[in-house]
């Protein structure tokens, strides 16, 4: 195959253009904000707590969400969680619920929703195999398996709605929520770390709702309550927003409402965050935001493009340096020194958004400021390691449920943030620098020996990564090798270890997965996306000779030039995955990453 030739004057000009549409989306202060998509899920469960809260009071939400839900029902009588998404049972499940308890607000709407739910039931009944709620609540339960973190809120919702008995619902034991936040990795709880507040609240609607009556077990749980409810008070941010996320806040919401307790502070500063949180044509996102995420990303792609920031970069140094958390958080107990994926009272440190926030301070230029800030970051993802040699998202030892366990993107992340540090760190003497040297080597180390031992082996995914907090709907078992391979090959070019027989095979893989149109899609024989070419196109820029590495990258930055010339280089597609693998697609990642790839093209031209 002849490979195809690119000009380095189209290939400017198509940089020039993304990285213009990409600083138009800038803020004021510098910074980007993004845009996440509107989501069904979220709407629909957005619409079920304001109806259970009071549904003559926010009738006009009701009614809008609603009206967004008829809009956007697929042709099969599903929903997806986005609108590019396909329908799934979860997501149909959570909006004829929101149909069944919102039809009486909206009358005139009467029909239409009537119309909706046959189709929506005969939908669900394809899914689940059957039309009676045991059924379909025995198909949701498959699902999720062992982890409860959603099951037990679709399954309580429809309980709410009328439209399961309650026993369908997986108890969950809030009374465990009482015990000390550092007891909570070892007691096995059956959620993930950031669903706490879900715990409690469905676990006292649970509690009040079936009334088992067991002698001394019910008297236990009745004094719980109190304490427990405390707690959840104690972790809702300011704004009443869990997370920023909707469907969280939306599921303490309908519980709270539904155990006879609308009226107290949580829900009805729960309440506040979903008013707020509305968007002008009705629907709810996944999210509020995820300003810090998408800021990082802007700037390292720039950065790794050769801009200079200039002026610009003082008041971006600062601003990242003010969302740095400077006390133990009081949602997951975790020390200083992290970040969270906005600045809203809503986020929670996490592991990726550090390894983002300090890459970017060390592009933006190292000051005594930074360097003090990196240190606390720095030290904060050494303690966060598991003892497997990866990272995980937010808390260390919660590895029993899949969002808590190390991953491969997060891990890849974490090696280069490392790796960028490694001798710009303020520590007070010459022989602590030379134990934190040691410690830091270490863990990258263990870091890179995890990233080997979790490379698939065999089948078709043999030399690939699969991410964790990225997906596609079009691949196997909805996962993403192609975008868990380019955050790896990113650690082991900038560890200067491309040579090493892992970094091989997964470009060997990369080269394989490449789609015939010379773009890439999540696996191999996938639709080709903007997000997954640029990906692929900045991986295998300056990957050595590898065999096919030269014609695949031309292949690929043609397809990707060519997206930018029709001006469909900005269509984002649906390959996040938020908590519990709830689909989003956000604005700027396509921009960004088209801008990475095309300047780390024009750089290596």
């Amino acid at each position: 195959m002849n490979e195809p030739q690119i000009a380095r004057g189209r290939l400017a000009e198509a940089y020039r253009k993304a990285r213009a549409h990409l600083l138009a989306q800038q803020t004021r202060g510098g910074f980007w904000v993004g845009e996440l998509s509107s989501s069904a899920l979220s709407t629909a469960t957005a619409v079920c707590a304001l109806t259970l809260v009071d549904r003559a009071r926010f009738a006009a939400l009701i009614t809008g969400g609603v009206r967004w839900l008829l809009a956007h029902q697929r042709e099969d009588g599903g929903w997806g969680d986005t609108v590019k998404s396909y329908s799934n049972i979860s997501t149909t499940m959570l909006c004829r619920a929101a149909l069944t308890l919102g039809k009486e607000v909206d009358g005139r709407s009467a029909p239409r929703i009537e119309e909706s739910l046959r189709r929506a039931e005969d939908r669900l009944a394809s899914l689940a195999g059957g039309r009676d709620p045991q059924k379909l609540a025995e198909a949701i339960r498959m699902r999720y398996g062992k982890d409860r973190t959603f099951s037990a809120p679709i399954l309580s919702c429809a309980a709410l709605a009328g439209l399961l008995d309650w026993s369908e619902a997986p108890a969950l034991p809030f009374e465990l929520a009482c015990l000390p936040s550092s007891a909570y990795k070892w007691i096995n709880l059956p959620v993930v770390s950031y669903a706490l507040p879900a715990l409690i609240a469905l676990g006292i609607a649970q509690h009040t709702k079936r009334n088992l009556r067991i002698p001394g077990v019910y008297q236990l749980r009745q004094a719980a309550i109190p304490r427990a409810l405390r707690k959840l008070e104690s972790i809702q941010p300011v704004n009443g927003g869990f997370l920023e996320a909707t469907p969280l806040v939306s599921f303490v919401t309908m519980s709270m409402a539904g155990a006879g307790r609308a009226a107290h502070p949580v829900a009805q500063k729960a309440v506040e965050f979903l008013r707020n949180a509305v968007r002008p044509d009705g629907s709810w996102p996944i999210d509020t935001d995820l300003s810090t995420w998408v800021t990082t990303l802007s700037i390292n792609a720039l950065s790794e493009s050769g801009e200079n920031f200039g002026e610009l970069a003082r008041p971006l140094r600062q601003w990242l340096l003010d969302q740095q958390y400077r006390e133990t958080h009081p949602f997951t107990s975790a020390a200083p020194g992290a970040w969270g994926w906005t600045p809203l009272p809503g986020a929670v440190p996490d592991a990726d958004d550090t390894s983002g926030a300090l890459l970017a301070l060390r592009n933006l230029g190292v000051t005594a400021e930074s360097s003090e800030a990196a240190l606390a970051g720095i030290t904060w993802l050494l303690d966060l390691q598991n003892s497997d040699g990866g990272w995980p998202t937010f808390c260390r030892g919660w590895g029993r449920l899949p969002f808590d366990r190390s991953s491969a993107d997060i891990s890849a992340h974490a090696l280069r943030a490392l790796y960028a540090w490694k001798d710009d760190l303020p520590v007070e003497t010459a022989e602590k620098k030379a134990a934190f040297s040691r410690r830091m080597r270490n863990a990258m180390r263990r870091g890179l020996r995890f990233l080997a031992r979790i490379q698939r082996a065999d089948g078709a995914l043999s030399g690939a990564w699969v991410p964790l907090w990225f997906g596609n709907q079009h691949a196997p078992g909805d996962e993403n090798p192609t975008y868990g391979v380019t955050r790896v090959l990113a650690a082991y070019r900038d560890l200067n270890l491309l040579g090493n027989e892992a970094a091989r095979r997964g470009l060997g893989w990369l080269i394989s997965a490449q789609g015939k149109d010379g773009g890439w899609g999540g696996a191999p024989n996938t639709p080709s996306s903007v997000e997954e070419t640029a990906l692929a196109v900045d991986a295998l820029l300056g990957c050595g000779s590898l065999s096919g590495a030269d014609t695949a990258r031309a292949r690929g930055l043609q397809w990707l030039i060519e997206r930018v010339e029709d001006d469909s280089f900005s269509n984002a597609s649906p390959i996040g995955f938020y908590f519990a693998k709830l689909w989003y697609f956000e604005r700027l990642y396509p921009v960004i990453f088209t801008v990475g790839a095309l300047g780390r093209a024009l750089q290596t031209q």
